[in-house]
């Protein structure tokens, strides 16, 4: 991916860090975008920074170019896409990765839901992406073969079948997926590619702190949550964007729901550790059935 450009929105931490270190890796330029950018933080309130990913696409291969962004505010993404055109004067990938909700409600229904909490959800999952889209895409579109990459939590499959969380989580979630498929039928025939991607049980900073391991003791966690025997890292769906954007023929896969796991099959990636976890096969015929863990075969 030399010469490539490309924009990972919300890759502070997370699936979003793990996708710009992996097109650095492939050698892009990445720009990355955040609200947590030396002592300025976002409502998250945690200590990752825009300027350590940034560090991280460099140490990889790539140029890491960090930009403090809030992508609720339609004039600073207009600025973000103009100071890449006058920089770069192109862009190939954007990636659509930003979420930020601090406070996750469990099992609400719409009427048991904090309205504030339910209504945020929406505001960062959706018109965050929606506004990043509609100021990127037209640069995007300037140079045939474009890349823009969803991300969600679920494939279509998956969702579709299961309540996700809570009423404002399933339908944030869900709505990434529709943009997704929206924006296939848009760019199909302008030349450049829309697809949905998803991880699995994702071991990003937060969750890895929630179960009080880290990223090198992470199956210590499993004595007391068996199924985490399926989680995967961020490398793992960071490399199944960096496949995607360096595939020739990745217009075969416009307007598709994508999984780490699935991605992994058909370029031949693997996580960290060697293995390919394909959690949402695992969901569906381990986890959700109440059988008890075993991974075997599903990684």
């Amino acid at each position: 991916m030399r010469g490539k450009v490309a924009l990972v929105a919300g890759a502070t931490r997370g699936a979003g860090r793990g996708i710009a270190a992996a097109l650095g890796a492939a050698g892009a330029t990445v720009y990355i975008t955040g609200r947590t950018s030396g002592s300025q933080r976002s409502e998250m309130n945690r200590q990752e920074t825009i300027e350590e990913t940034a560090a991280l696409v460099d140490a990889a291969g790539g140029r890491g170019i960090p930009v403090r962004v809030d992508h609720l505010v339609p004039e600073e993404v207009g600025t973000l896409v103009e100071r890449i055109r006058a920089e770069q004067g192109a862009l190939h990938v954007l990636v659509n990765d930003i979420w930020g909700a601090t406070e996750m409600e469990w099992d609400k229904t719409v009427w048991e839901s904090s309205l504030d909490v339910g209504l945020r959800y929406l505001r960062l999952g959706v018109d965050t992406h929606a506004i990043t889209s509609h100021f990127a895409i037209p640069l995007l579109l300037e140079t045939p073969g474009g890349l823009v990459v969803e991300v969600t939590d679920g494939t279509d499959e998956y969702n579709a079948a299961n309540y996700r969380v809570s009423f404002f989580y399933d339908l944030a979630k869900a709505a990434v997926s529709r943009m997704a498929f929206a924006l296939a039928h848009e760019l199909g025939p302008r030349g450049a590619t829309a697809v949905l991607v998803t991880p699995g049980w994702l071991r990003s900073e937060m969750m890895l702190d929630n179960f009080g391991v880290t990223e090198s003791n992470w199956r210590d966690a499993t004595e007391r949550i068996p199924h985490f025997a399926i989680s995967e890292s961020p490398t793992y769906v960071g490399r199944a964007v960096a496949a995607l954007a360096q595939d020739p023929d990745v217009a075969r896969w416009n307007g598709q729901s994508l999984s780490s796991g699935q991605l992994a099959r058909e370029y031949g990636f693997t996580d960290l550790d060697g293995s390919r976890p394909d959690a949402w096969r695992y969901l569906v015929e381990v986890q959700d059935p109440g059988k008890p863990a075993d991974t075997t075969g599903y990684r």
